[in-house]
């Protein structure tokens, strides 16, 4: 149960970034918006993807990619 709790929380946070960061591009902060994306696709470029791909192979019943 706690596990759920945990990704929703990161969900919604990960959600939140992504808006504040389309927030600050529409309102004239476009260093602070790109800067955001950049982080953000750092991010998932290190720690989730990998956590991704096995999760897509595991539903689809092949071996995880290396």
């Amino acid at each position: 149960m706690f596990d759920w709790i945990f990704a929703f929380i990161h969900l919604f946070l990960l959600l939140g970034l992504v808006g504040y960061a389309i927030h600050s591009l529409l309102t004239g902060n476009h260093v602070r918006g790109l800067l955001l994306f950049v982080f953000l696709s750092a991010y998932y470029i290190f720690v989730l993807h990998k956590a991704v791909r096995k999760e897509i192979a595991r539903k689809k019943g092949r071996p995880a990619p290396k």
